[in-house]
């Protein structure tokens, strides 16, 4: 038994050329499809990898565009696409998304399209949230709006996921000892100013301080240097890491 992560999308606010901003299909052998995140480009990727109503939940780590904003088509295949089951996903959101997506879909006449289509929740930050056969736990870490990295418990292993950050130390507790910390490598540089992102080096000195055994870069742009990120995030962890790539599967 295991958890499978597969990268459906790992660009930070634009998207990699043919690529998608963030999201990544989490499964468990005989259990759930879990998409975590669904940002700009997620939904065309998804549909490679199955059905698209065969995903039993939707996670969604904060209110970026570029984590959430392919809810939008989502949400309208779920309408008016085929339909392989009566159930609706469940769409576990942060505080306040209830109202934050009634305002996009709103823009253009549809408020209620997201929630129709999907079962809304919105989860405690503070609690445990299950997910038949995965726990979920939650740590607010620093951003420019709110976000919570999220660790995911299942079938004996611990997968982390990072959401979009600056350096803290919320995170490396939170990852303590994982079996795979999927994190964001957004920045050349670092940000002196507003902390809200990691360069690959901040990035694999969390996963340093956090013990964790597999790290795999995310969130950077097609821009920047893979060899130059891989270098630098491997000097700060101590050891190999992996940089994300659309496709690619990890058995965690």
């Amino acid at each position: 038994m295991s958890i499978r992560l597969t990268i459906l999308g790992k660009s930070p606010s634009w998207q990699d050329r043919d690529g998608a901003c963030s999201g990544y299909l989490v499964e468990v052998d005989a259990g759930p499809r879990l998409l975590l995140e669904c940002g700009s480009g997620v939904f065309g990727k998804l549909r490679l990898h199955g059905e698209y109503e065969r995903i039993d939940a939707v996670l969604i780590s904060h209110l970026h565009a570029d984590h959430l904003l392919d809810l939008v088509p989502f949400a309208y295949a779920l309408t008016y696409g085929q339909q392989l089951r009566s159930q609706r996903p469940a769409l576990h959101v942060p505080p306040g998304a209830r109202a934050a997506l009634r305002r996009l879909c709103g823009s253009w006449g549809s408020e209620t399209l997201i929630e129709d289509a999907f079962e809304l929740i919105e989860y405690d930050p503070a609690a445990e949230l299950e997910l038949d056969g995965l726990r979920a736990r939650f740590r607010l870490v620093p951003h420019y709006v709110p976000s919570y990295a999220i660790g995911l418990d299942g079938s004996g292993a611990r997968l982390v996921f990072s959401a979009d950050c600056g350096p803290n130390d919320a995170l490396v507790e939170l990852a303590a000892d994982a079996d795979l910390l999927l994190i964001e490598a957004t920045l050349a540089k670092p940000d002196l100013e507003d902390g809200a992102h990691l360069t690959a080096a901040e990035a694999g000195e969390i996963g340093r301080r956090a013990g964790a055994r597999r790290l795999v870069l995310t969130h950077f742009s097609d821009m920047l240097d893979p060899a130059v990120v891989r270098t630098t995030g491997e000097q700060a962890f101590g050891k190999p890491v992996a940089l994300a790539a659309e496709g690619e599967t990890y058995e965690v």
